[in-house]
């Protein structure tokens, strides 16, 4: 009963301005009682010198549909880029994280505002759940001034509340991230900060600078490697002697987690936060994910793996597919509910990109602001050439 009329309320819910409208009545309808357990099976996790998260979920139903909207809207938003990329709106780097859905959403279901997270370039869908609007995500990878970073950033420099990032260098990341969990133990906060960087990243020096200083100071910092068994277009087994990403931090415990599990990613956040704020120092993750994409967009993604892995993951691990399953499987929802939540945010991406289509560019005079904190400027800025200097 209670579950009809959530989706009826759906059904006549209007596309807003912000993700999450579509729900504003489902969340009205529910009731935090009116929860489901879900058993993820034994293979989710593999533990290195610590105990693994239950592999038993429970959670309300409203949440649980929630975070299969959650994954349409960010495959959506990525989608999007995908044809703006192709339709030149889009130009320079642009890196999506189509087939690793789970982690972003599933993180985020985990962890509270006063959390922080920092990633690598590949941020979208880390930007879009920390609370940044679709529409300046897509304007900022367009350039527009209504972007998250007015923009000025593009595709791997986006923000939004504690989150610091959307970071161009490969592992440059990782010791920030450190960085900003010190600042969080320093100033008493009950939070954690997370850093992930991806299997590329991982045979980086300051990584293992960032595990040593955070154990030797038991930050609250979780370290999670995304591993889509690809650092651009070399497998991982080609460049690290050691692929088993969750052992790499020796001194410091780890736990491998099924990445295109978003209950599973849900669960082990949930665990390491925990972990974290508890005083037990810094925890690494590895999230075993796949990007079906290449590694940004001017690759290809098909000379160095088959069209048949590809096709292989899709058809037997996609991250929403396989949720949806476990919605229906569970009687938490039907199919025709289901493809009312993928209707619904299809046309509210499409609006979305839509709003950054029509936003104008920045003025070339937004170059010089935002450089300083305002009322620490220098005298001047030079330009290209003498005439182009600013003076403030």
């Amino acid at each position: 009963m209670l579950r009809s009329a959530t989706f009826a309320a759906l059904r006549v819910a209007k596309p807003a301005g912000s993700k999450g409208a579509l729900f504003q009545a489902a969340r009205a309808m529910s009731s935090e009682s009116d929860s489901v357990s879900i058993d993820l099976g034994k293979s989710v996790f593999e533990g290195y010198n610590i105990e693994v998260p239950d592999t038993t979920v429970t959670l309300s139903r409203k949440e649980a549909v929630s975070m299969y909207q959650a994954m349409q809207e960010v495959r959506r938003l990525e989608m999007a880029a995908d044809s703006s990329y192709k339709h030149k709106l889009i130009r320079g780097f642009c890196h999506l994280c189509t087939g690793q859905e789970a982690v972003p959403v599933g993180m985020e279901r985990a962890l509270t505002a006063e959390d922080a997270i920092i990633t690598a370039y590949r941020c979208h869908g880390f930007t879009y759940m920390r609370g940044a609007p679709a529409s300046g995500i897509l304007a900022e990878l367009m350039g527009r001034r209504s972007g998250v970073s007015k923009g000025k950033g593009g595709s791997m420099h986006m923000y939004a509340p504690n989150f610091y990032g959307g970071n161009g260098i490969v592992g440059a990341q990782v010791p920030l991230g450190a960085g900003i969990a010190f600042a969080q133990k320093y100033n008493n906060k009950a939070a954690c900060s997370v850093a992930l960087y991806g299997d590329g990243a991982a045979n980086q020096g300051q990584v293992f600078e960032a595990f040593n200083m955070a154990k030797l100071w038991d930050l609250p910092v979780l370290f999670v490697c995304e591993n889509n068994k690809y650092g651009m277009g070399t497998a991982a087994s080609r460049a690290a002697a050691n692929t088993d990403y969750y052992t790499r931090g020796q001194y410091i415990p780890g736990i491998r987690v099924n990445g295109m599990d978003v209950l599973a990613v849900r669960q082990a956040i949930a665990f390491g936060r925990k972990w974290a704020i508890e005083g037990n120092g810094p925890l690494v993750l590895e999230m075993k994910t796949y990007r079906y994409g290449g590694h940004s967009m001017s690759d290809p993604g098909t000379t160095y793996r088959t069209r048949e892995e590809i096709q292989h993951m899709r058809s037997t691990s996609d991250p929403i597919m396989g949720y949806k399953q476990r919605l229906l499987d569970n009687g938490i929802a039907t199919e025709e509910e289901l493809k009312i939540i993928e209707k619904q945010a299809k046309h509210f991406i499409d609006g979305e990109l839509a709003k950054a289509k029509a936003d104008p560019e920045p003025l070339a005079s937004d170059l010089w602001n935002d450089v300083y904190v305002k009322g620490t400027e220098v005298p001047y800025l030079r330009g290209r050439v003498p005439e182009e200097t600013h003076h403030y």
